[in-house]
């Protein structure tokens, strides 16, 4: 979870001793040093394919509501799935998903992650009510969980979890009240409620009597983390391609349809050439040399992360976008939704850079600056004209990190 590289104790086996008759008997940590302790399980990606669908209805929900309005809701949307899949992430990084006990949590989680997913598109709508008491009911369900798991094994990380299921439990009135409530009032009561989650986790869950938690070690699995993270981001592009699909399966084949569709692909293989080639490499290793690597997980894998999702959302709906109106006229929305997912995406990946390898990347500063400049010149051109200026950007700076990484002598398997 974000917070639990925060909240893992600074030396490994801290607190592992009993902590009384409350919790689990059966100690469900992942195992150290074994050839368990790192890899991503089959659990964790059935659990994965429920942000497949996911993903698709919030694009769904933004290509449909393109106003301030209709865009801060999707920030609330993307930060709330991408909070869902952090925590249970962190979760299966302490406790071994192949036991029978975890696997059979991630399931419900699954559920109800399920439910928290068919509600997005209605969620400032009827379904509100629906959306909050799923999403809180898994917050607080897998937190109590954790606890219980941790209780009699590591008294620390157990106190840790108490703090945030607090935490959780605060912000849920929030959530549900915003449910209940006319949908005038829902968008401000959830983005409070997502800043009481997001600003107890940087201050480590203050409670009175139970302290606040400090950065640490401990249990963490650096490469789990990081190849975790990486296949989300396949999930994302993924899902746009399936956006695309849809979009492009429900209308006449056309010259401006096909080369629609062409774009999109090129924008979605240049967005994994980026992250794949270089980036996913050295993030994995930061991680495995780093010298606090909760903290380095923390900011560049919980936070970072999150604008690299949302890059690949936003470019999906500028696809979309593309395939309806090829030659529509360009308003301010939609020349933020073909230019803004690319620019998202290689800003994202520019602070992951810096985070993980201390680099400033020329050519993603580069590429931002080129697709800030194209979005107020966006106007006078037709959106298809826009979608090809994006993917050339993409495709340009994609080509240029893998010429100097070749020039450097970097091979490829240890790209990074």
């Amino acid at each position: 979870m974000n917070a639990t590289p925060s909240t893992v104790p600074s030396a490994p086996g801290t607190g592992r001793r009993p902590a009384g008759r409350l919790g689990l008997r059966r100690n469900l940590l992942r195992p150290d040093r074994s050839d368990q302790a790192d890899r991503v399980t089959f659990i964790e990606l059935f659990f994965d394919l429920i942000f497949v669908f996911a993903l698709t209805q919030l694009s769904n929900h933004l290509y449909e509501n393109q106003s301030w309005q209709g865009a801060a809701e999707s920030v609330v949307l993307v930060l709330v799935l991408w909070w869902i899949w952090v925590h249970t992430t962190w979760v299966t990084n302490v406790l071994d998903p192949a036991r029978l006990p975890v696997r059979g949590v991630v399931i419900g989680l699954s559920l109800i992650g399920l439910v928290v997913s068919v509600s997005i598109f209605e969620s400032f709508g009827d379904r509100g009510l629906i959306f909050a008491v799923a999403y809180v009911t898994l917050q607080l369900g897998r937190t109590a969980f954790m606890a219980l798991a941790l209780a009699r094994h590591d008294p620390a990380l157990f106190r840790a979890f108490v703090r945030i299921f607090v935490w959780l439990a605060v912000a849920g009135l929030f959530w549900i009240l915003g449910g209940l409530l006319p949908a005038d009032y829902r968008l401000l009561l959830w983005a409070s409620a997502l800043g009481i989650e997001f600003v107890s986790a940087s201050l480590g869950f203050p409670v009175p009597g139970l302290g606040r938690a400090t950065p640490g070690n401990g249990e963490l699995s650096g490469p789990h983390i990081a190849e975790r993270s990486a296949l989300f981001v396949i999930i994302a592009l993924g899902e746009s391609f399936l956006v695309t699909g849809f979009a492009f399966v429900d209308q006449d084949v056309s010259v401006p349809g096909v080369l629609g569709l062409l774009l999109a692909f090129v924008s979605g293989a240049a967005m994994w050439w980026l992250y794949f080639d270089h980036g996913e490499h050295a993030g994995s290793k930061a991680l495995t040399e780093a010298a606090n690597p909760g903290r380095l997980a923390r900011l560049a894998y919980t936070y970072v992360h999150a604008l690299i999702i949302a890059g690949v959302v936003l470019t999906s709906v500028g696809d979309k976008e593309i395939l309806a109106h090829p030659d529509g006229p360009v308003t301010f929305s939609t020349a933020v939704a073909i230019t803004g997912g690319p620019l998202l995406y290689l800003l994202g990946l520019a602070l992951f850079r810096f985070l993980v390898a201390g680099e400033v990347l020329v050519s993603h500063l580069s590429g931002i600056a080129v697709l800030l400049l194209a979005l107020p010149l966006a106007s006078a051109l037709p959106p298809l004209a826009v979608g090809a200026a994006g993917a050339f950007v993409l495709a340009t700076v994609a080509c240029w990190d893998t010429i100097v990484r070749v020039r450097n002598g970097t091979a490829e398997e240890k790209a990074g």
